[in-house]
C-alpha cells in the first residue's frame, strides 16, 4: 500500500491593515490571498507578445472600438467628477 500526502508549506506574514485591504479588494470569491499575491508579484508578460494580434480586424470594427473607448473614458471621467 502506498500513501501520498502532498503538504504545501505555509508561511505567516505580518502586513499593515491598509496593505490587507488592498489585497482583499483584488481578491475574488474563489481565490486565495496567495493567488492574489502571485498575480500581483508574478512575472510580467512581454508586451511584444501581442504585436500583430489585431492585424485582421476590419476598419469598421477598429473604429467601433475607438468610439467605445472614447465613450467609456468620458463616462468614467464624469463619474469621477461627481
Amino acid at each position: 500500500m502506498y500513501v501520498y500526502i502532498d503538504c504545501m508549506a505555509t508561511k505567516t506574514i505580518a502586513i499593515m491593515d491598509d496593505a490587507y485591504q488592498l489585497l482583499a479588494q483584488r481578491k475574488h470569491k474563489n481565490e486565495s490571498f496567495s493567488d492574489v499575491i502571485r498575480k500581483l508579484a508574478g512575472k510580467k508578460t512581454d508586451i511584444m507578445k501581442f504585436a500583430g494580434v489585431w492585424k485582421d480586424i476590419s476598419e469598421t470594427d477598429a473604429e467601433d472600438m475607438k468610439k467605445n473607448i472614447i465613450h467609456l473614458r468620458k463616462k468614467s471621467t464624469q463619474e469621477l467628477l461627481r
